[in-house]
């Protein structure tokens, strides 16, 4: 099992990363400082002392949303019931279980801070539960990443109270049941747990960092398997000369074309290309070096979000203050998730365009037509091809921004909101579908390079064709492909990290 991250006070930005959240998709162990223990206990200490001392505390006292001009309920157990029985309203399909495990340990590292009010006890619950393979069952549907993740954050309480389903080793059943599987115990909330579980861009936060990490996989793969599209056609890299990529002024342009270098390392081109290659080739550098530019951004947006605490209000023992504001609004993941949608598409773009490239005998260097051998008594890639453009049609069509939808809601209490976790959700969703599009042209290349005389020239893109090789037969005859593209997914995702650990990180 890899090492558990330990919780501290000071949880700089650089303490939970992008990367760090697909661990908790399986069972994670996660051990708590001194300092941050006692900030938590002290942090709840001052909460329960403001409720004792009658300070109007916003959704522990009063009511919530624009009902806040009400009394709430005098029992702290009755309070918490009363934020989550209204918000348990989601709807559609479960939401993947790695982006609730990952929900689960964002709220974990925000709670510790101590600024929260929460209690130990329930810290200590979810913390417990993460240690478990136990998930709660959480429609996708229902936030607008305005006042926190409210109602799919309230289902996640909801499932540790055994309230609705969850998931035990996998399988969907009643949290009850599952809690019981797990060996935990009903979670029971009091004071302000209910409202600090649920009042934070959790889901936002979880989804835009998982797919940050995708992305950052998915970058280096498209460096990789361009530059053997470059090799397998016979291709001068002329169009990566340093002078030439430093003159455009972009200097994640430059850095592209050094890794593309990197994998073209001892090409021998054929010397039979046009002058000029076509745009799938000769502009990946400028193409992949502005998606990094994006990605780095979306990837700072996030990391920021994971070293900050989304809550409202506040609590300040050293200065005996309760803040009441904004620090639930995901603005900021929302505008990243939907540049990384962009991004993601535009380099599901030059994929598709790539495996077109390469199937087509006019312009693919004597290949045969869908990479066939003996075509018309088969038919190779031909279907794989109409599955990518399938895959960038969608990418296309879920482009559309969320982060500017705003629609009034809640009694115009929430007036302006940023819809991030519908954004985040679909960047994810993009950068799973990418993956699949690298899955389908490393398939295309790794049949080109089967029938291409020799093979890749350049070392590093043959090393390159092994790796697919292991994971895919060559397609003569006929056979499905379905599990292929899969299997060739997974082996670009371990290469490109194997030979840049930082990818990962």
């Amino acid at each position: 099992m890899t090492p558990a991250p330990h919780l501290n006070t000071l949880l700089s930005t650089d303490v939970l990363t992008p990367a760090t959240l697909e661990r908790a998709a399986s069972p994670l162990t996660i051990t708590m400082s001194d300092d941050t223990s006692q900030a938590v206990l002290a942090g709840w200490t001052f909460m329960t002392s403001c409720l004792e001392e009658k300070r109007p505390v916003y959704g522990s006292t009063t009511g919530f949303g624009p009902l806040v001009v009400h009394n709430g309920r005098d029992d702290p157990e009755d309070q918490c019931d009363n934020v989550l029985q209204h918000l348990t309203v989601g709807q559609g399909q479960d939401l993947p279980l790695d982006v609730v495990r990952a929900t689960v340990l964002v709220r974990v590292w925000s709670l510790a801070r101590g600024l929260s009010g929460v209690s130990p006890m329930t810290l200590a619950a979810l913390r417990d539960m993460l240690a478990t393979s136990f998930t709660p069952a959480v429609p996708a549907m229902g936030s607008v990443g305005a006042s926190g993740d409210l109602v799919p954050l309230a289902h996640v309480v909801q499932s540790l109270r055994g309230i609705g389903c969850a998931y035990w080793d996998g399988v969907r059943m009643p949290a009850r049941e599952a809690l019981a599987q797990a060996g935990l115990e009903p979670l029971r909330v009091g004071g302000r747990d209910a409202l600090s579980l649920v009042n934070g861009t959790s889901v936002t936060t979880a989804a835009a960092g998982l797919a940050v990490a995708s992305m950052r996989r998915s970058h280096e793969v498209a460096l990789a398997l361009s530059a053997l599209l470059t090799d397998l056609l016979g291709a001068a890299p002329a169009f990566l000369n340093p002078s030439l990529l430093r003159a455009f002024g972009h200097p994640e342009t430059a850095q592209a074309g050094e890794r593309l270098s990197f994998w073209l390392d001892g090409t021998a081109p054929s010397g039979t290309r046009a002058l000029q290659e076509p745009y799938s080739v000769r502009c990946t550098p400028q193409l992949l070096g502005a998606a990094q530019s994006a990605v780095d951004w979306a990837d700072q947006v996030v990391r920021r979000d994971l070293g900050g605490v989304s809550d409202n209000p506040l609590f300040f023992p050293e200065q005996g203050e309760v803040a009441h504001g904004g620090n639930f609004f995901g603005q900021p993941s929302a505008f990243a998730s939907d540049v990384l949608s962009l991004a993601a598409t535009q380099t599901g773009n030059l994929a598709e365009r790539q495996i077109d490239l390469m199937v087509d005998p006019h312009r693919n260097a004597g290949l045969p037509a869908m990479l066939a051998a003996r075509g018309g008594e088969q038919h190779a890639v031909q279907g794989l091809q109409v599955l990518a453009t399938s895959l960038v049609a969608a990418m296309r069509r879920a482009c559309t921004p969320a982060s500017v939808q705003s629609i009034p809601t809640n009694l115009h209490n929430q007036d302006v909101v940023p819809f991030g976790t519908q954004a985040a959700l679909t960047a994810l969703e993009q950068t799973r579908s990418l993956r699949l599009l690298h899955g389908c042209l490393g398939v295309v290349l790794r049949q080109a390079a089967h029938l291409r005389p020799g093979g890749a020239t350049a070392p590093p893109c043959a090393e390159l064709v092994d790796v697919l090789a292991e994971a895919v037969a060559p397609i003569e005859p006929d056979r499905p492909l379905d599990e292929d593209i899969r299997a060739a997914a997974a082996a670009l995702d371990s290469h490109v990290v194997e030979r840049f650990p930082e990818v990962a990180r």
